[in-house]
């Protein structure tokens, strides 16, 4: 089969490899468009610690060709989108059966968009902030897969108003798209909130912007760190404080939720998955990339000029 190798020189190359083999309670996915996403930066940047050579690619939308023992038989042949440990960016990868979940009437590129940015931020709102009626939310990196997935999901979950922040200008007006109230760039925040505290704050950002962030948190208010796109630098927080003002500081890592209990994850993606077939949250793919270019769609989202949801198209 081809696929894409990230090898011992940082670059990609398409090669020849042979097809994978499904272990127990594996499938094997014949790929039609693979999702692309911060992780794949992290990888070509050496943040993860993988062998090289390695297939990249974390989230594939496709048809399932194989499966290994314990998995039923008669899901030969199911579309699906599935979410992997590696090897997505290649012709055929293997998956944990449960986290490859029937799409049914869905197009392949649309699931594709889901990847793991859906289940990220359907947790992010209804598992770990738990979003109330008439609360405020505060979204980070508003304009990227999760953020847009995020502002959809707290409106449905009755949000009582979306603020987003964005890195440009045109960022934010993307980003408007989706259902926010408002756009700030990242010069504005936290000054640009005025007297506004919101009662929840999603945080991929890290550094001094969770500072402010747990600052800026309502009374009783929720900080959800889950990621570091600046620097690693570490966030000190005195629970002391927290306690006196009810504010809470909390994590969440889909990576190893997936390890640790697939079932959970899979659950959150199953209920993204039928609200974007229901046709109440949109996946906005805004490019679409061939095999080859796979270098190019990395590079672009870590210089942070992708906006929405990129896919690399493999079939």
């Amino acid at each position: 089969m081809k696929a894409v190798v990230l090898d011992t020189d940082d670059h990609y190359r398409v090669a020849e490899l042979d097809e994978p083999t499904p272990g127990p309670g594996q499938v094997a996915v014949r790929v039609a468009y693979a999702g692309i996403q911060w992780g794949d930066t992290m990888v070509r940047a050496g943040h993860f610690a993988v062998p090289r050579p390695f297939v990249p690619g974390f989230e594939a939308s496709g048809h399932i060709v194989a499966v290994g023992a314990g998995v039923d038989a008669r899901r030969i042949g199911e579309a699906v989108t599935a979410l992997t440990t590696s090897g997505a960016c290649a012709e055929v990868v293997l998956a944990p059966a449960v986290l490859a979940s029937g799409i049914g009437g869905m197009s392949l590129r649309t699931a594709a968009g889901l990847g793991w940015g859906a289940p990220t931020a359907y947790d992010l709102i209804n598992t770990v902030a738990q979003v109330r009626l008439g609360e405020s939310v505060l979204i980070h990196a508003a304009a990227g897969s999760v953020g847009t997935f995020a502002a959809q999901f707290a409106r449905l979950a009755g949000a009582g108003r979306i603020v987003g922040v964005a890195g440009t200008a045109d960022r934010a007006d993307y980003a408007a798209g989706f259902g926010y109230d408002r756009i700030l760039l990242r010069e504005e925040f936290p000054a640009g909130l005025g007297d506004e505290r919101p009662d929840v704050i999603l945080d991929p950002v890290g550094g001094s912007t969770r500072t402010a962030g747990i600052e800026r948190l309502a009374v009783h208010g929720r900080l959800v760190a889950y990621g570091n796109l600046a620097p690693y630098e570490p966030v000190l927080a005195d629970v002391n404080d927290l306690l006196m003002q009810g504010k809470s500081l909390l994590t969440y890592n889909s990576n190893l939720l997936g390890e640790t209990h697939p079932e959970r994850l899979a659950d959150s993606a199953r209920r993204a998955l039928g609200l974007v077939a229901d046709g109440k949250v949109r996946v906005d793919i805004t490019a679409e990339y061939a095999f080859e270019d796979l270098a190019i769609a990395v590079r672009r989202l870590a210089e942070g000029t992708t906006r929405g949801k990129s896919v690399l198209r493999v079939a």
